[in-house]
């Protein structure tokens, strides 16, 4: 489904998953929308007609999906259950024999094809893919996975650049634009802070005393985002530099499995089991709907 980030109105609805859909990424300039699901596809489409242009077809449940950072990107990253990160290449096509399969122009024998794929470092993960981030040199892909593992791929040479060891099981794993590129991690009762240039360059950890199910960085306003875990629904602010809580919010009525600011940090919007997503102002002056 997409909506107004201003206003939360709805704007249409991308219909064709059979499973629930587990992460959605818009591309840079929000000509495109990528899906992963548990029907076992990812899926690409246009958000201005709400076509479907590709259908992904995987082995087992997609649960994360990353554009890299350009206009109307060619290439997506794709992980989940399989173990794999694997690479499609949207502006090529290989020939598929399966019912499933999207973009949906046939080749010249009235096959329909499949975008080419490759995988990055097989065998490496021993635990489900849970967040794939694109770096700002496009050569470098970040993964979070079930291993508790953050690991840097380099593209060139196809291999680890850096791991890191996390305390705890990932939550969300998201890169904060808003200025200086960094890497904001939660897992367990802690928020990690990584450079978003240096691959495995730890910035900063905080401890907690609740479980920290997300985490979202606002890198100008020295301020970072939480969501809390199973037991624990409430939105909390924190200082960057004293790591003192400074708000707590609360509305949602179960886990915030996710939470982003906006493009220009003015709201947040955080998405919780409850089946809420909700909008919060983060400035001063009147903003949207806020007055």
């Amino acid at each position: 489904m997409l909506r107004d980030g201003v206003t939360g109105d709805w704007i249409g609805t991308f219909i064709g998953h059979k499973g629930a859909v587990w992460q959605s990424r818009l591309s840079m300039d929000a000509t495109l929308a990528a899906t992963a699901a548990a029907d076992f596809t990812a899926k690409v489409w246009d958000t201005h007609s709400g076509e479907c242009l590709h259908t992904l077809t995987h082995a087992h449940i997609v649960r994360a999906v990353a554009f890299p950072s350009q206009p109307h990107p060619q290439v997506l990253a794709t992980g989940g259950y399989e173990k794999k990160l694997r690479i499609f290449d949207l502006s090529r096509s290989s020939i598929s024999n399966s019912n499933n399969s999207s973009p949906t122009t046939p080749d010249s024998t009235g096959e329909n094809r499949l975008p080419d794929s490759y995988e990055i470092g097989p065998g490496v993960y021993t635990g489900n893919i849970k967040s794939i981030v694109w770096s700002p040199d496009t050569n470098i892909i970040i993964t979070a996975s079930d291993d508790n593992k953050i690991r840097w791929w380099d593209l060139r040479s196809r291999t680890v650049a850096a791991t890191y060891d996390l305390d705890g099981a990932v939550g969300t794993c998201e890169l904060n634009n808003l200025s200086d590129p960094c890497l904001s991690v939660s897992a367990g009762r802690s928020a990690y802070f990584f450079s978003g240039t240096a691959p495995g360059q730890l910035i900063k950890r905080v401890h907690t005393k609740n479980e920290v199910a997300s985490v979202a960085l606002h890198a100008g306003a020295r301020r970072f985002v939480t969501g809390g875990g199973v037991g624990d629904t409430w939105v909390r602010v924190y200082d960057f530099d004293t790591e003192k809580e400074l708000e707590v919010h609360k509305g949602h009525h179960g886990p915030i499995w996710s939470v982003n600011f906006s493009p220009d940090g003015k709201l947040y919007a955080t998405g919780s089991e409850d089946g809420t997503v909700k909008l919060w102002k983060f400035c001063a002056e009147p903003y949207g709907l806020w007055r």
